[in-house]
């Protein structure tokens, strides 16, 4: 049994663990940065676990969701910080 077939059901498990906290964090923020980090954290997690899943699967569609994931989550959070600081996102 190699050290990867080891590891990689407990990174999994554990990025999973972290999605639940990340969207308790999200559900029961007490601000709205609070909510916008757990955002954040919540597909930057869910990319990692895209990404653990597409080497255990080994197919390449997972590692392509990821990399969709990760461009609309960096655009989201621009977004939504524009909008908390100025009030309205078009200038």
């Amino acid at each position: 049994m190699t050290v990867l077939a080891l590891v990689l059901p407990f990174a999994i498990g554990a990025f999973g663990v972290a999605l639940l906290l990340a969207a308790y964090r999200l559900l029961r923020g007490p601000a709205a940065p609070d909510r916008i980090l757990a955002l954040d954290t919540l597909y930057i997690n869910t990319m990692a676990l895209l990404i653990l899943l597409g080497i255990r699967f080994g197919t390449a569609l997972y590692f392509e969701a990821a990399l969709v994931i990760a461009m609309l989550g960096f655009v989201s959070t621009v977004v939504l910080c524009k909008f908390l600081l100025r009030g309205d996102i078009v200038e």
